[in-house]
């Protein structure tokens, strides 16, 4: 839904389903009843998740014909696709696969670039549109700095395929479509320096070549090419666990000519280490039931001397603490934005305010804003409410703090 600036959704991902069909019919059962629980009678935007079988099929028979015709007959429109997850993600063990195949396959690409045709189809005229994508791969998958430098090298390449075909879909369409690198715990990519360090060291110097061989452009062309096409999405839960400064983050990307594509509305868990074992003892038993089997619940602890330590799960980081020495953890695990506090656990829900202030004082850092709680099937049994009315208290959340 527009926002006063701001195109204002959720993402779809947080329905069960990998096919276009079981895709189409939650939308299909979710959309009009959410709209009416928030009585939005204007054109409502949709954050679609498009699986990559789910891509395929839609691009088959008429399909896409008739997604457009509901559309149109619903009032609804689709600004931005979530690319992350490209296969199975619900009610399996998804943990790292999440990145699987990653930016170093032409699986990703093709995958990628279909969803991007997909994307100029329904998008509408005078709507830029983004698809947010994994932050090139798993770290841990590669062991030494020899295989981490092939695997820049081959996803840069790759990365820099999407950026021709996004110019070559703009100069047919006249849409702008950008790609929207999303760093997390663990990924490649974790924060903004090191999205700093994927346009300066790779990006750029090998796009000058490949942009300027390809496109004919000169370097200063090349370079704003790709940071037209390639662009960041901001999720807010994911740069709260590394503790970033959002309103610091913003500057730092303004002024390296970087942009925010989207951003993705959600809030992390968060622990106060007490000192004494007795409470730390009731952490414990407080965090088993968000320690669950499906996600990577990476967990980011800070020391009194704002040192930060990773675990690579909460599984693993539960282990550790009896012993820590951290003061705070943020976990990642994805729960309601419109909750603050679970007992003895909290959240970084006051991360998001910040961010929405950030935005309301600038709108000029994005126009996408997309709700992402996508764990409502594993979190404790307390929390449960119904679907729609977990998507529409989170939405209606954002209005009020917006307004």
């Amino acid at each position: 839904m527009k926002l006063k600036n701001f195109h204002l959704s959720y993402c779809s991902n947080i329905h069960p389903g990998e096919s276009w069909d079981a895709t189409f019919e939650n939308l299909k059962s979710y959309i009009p009843e959410i709209r009416q629980k928030l009585g939005a009678k204007d054109a409502f935007g949709i954050g679609l998740r498009l699986s990559n079988a789910a891509s395929l099929e839609l691009m088959e028979s008429n399909n896409l014909s008739k997604f457009k015709d509901w559309l149109e007959a619903e009032n609804g429109y689709v600004f931005t696709l979530n690319g992350f997850p490209y296969g199975d993600f619900h009610r399996k063990v998804v943990k790292e696969k999440v990145h699987f195949p990653d930016w170093t396959t032409t699986d990703r690409r093709d995958y990628t670039i279909r969803s991007f045709r997909i994307l100029s189809e329904l998008l509408p005229e005078n709507i830029d549109g983004g698809i947010s994508t994994s932050p090139i791969s798993y770290r841990h998958w590669f062991k030494t700095e020899k295989e981490l430098s092939q695997a820049m090298e081959i996803a840069t390449f790759h990365l820099l395929q999407v950026v021709e075909e996004l110019a070559q879909l703009e100069k047919k369409t006249g849409k702008v479509l950008h790609l929207d690198i999303e760093p997390e715990p663990d990924g490649i990519l974790e924060n903004s320096d090191e999205m700093l360090w994927l346009y300066s060291d790779w990006l750029v110097p090998r796009g000058i070549l490949y942009l300027g061989e390809k496109l004919g452009l000169s370097p200063e062309q090349a370079e704003t090419l790709i940071k037209r096409h390639i662009q960041v999405c901001y999720d807010v839960c994911h740069f709260a666990i590394v503790y970033e400064n959002p309103a610091e983050t913003f500057d730092k990307f303004e002024a390296n000519g970087i942009q925010v594509g989207k951003i993705q509305i959600s809030a992390a868990l968060k622990v106060d280490i007490p000192k004494s074992q007795e409470s730390r003892s009731e952490i414990i038993k407080r965090l088993q039931p968000f320690a669950e089997s499906t996600y990577l619940h990476q967990v980011v602890g800070r020391d009194s001397a704002s040192q930060l330590t990773s675990y690579s799960d909460l599984p693993r980081a539960i282990e550790m603490l009896a012993a820590t020495m951290d003061e705070e953890w943020r976990i990642h695990f994805h729960v309601p934005i419109f909750l603050e506090n679970y007992g003895a656990l909290s959240s970084t829900q006051s991360a998001i305010k910040i961010v929405l202030n950030e935005i309301a004082n600038n709108p000029k850092i994005t126009n996408h804003l997309e709700v992402e709680t996508y764990t409502w099937e594993v979190l404790p049994e307390d929390t449960h409410l119904s679907l729609a009315e977990s998507i529409s208290r989170e939405l209606a959340w954002v209005i009020h703090n917006m307004s």
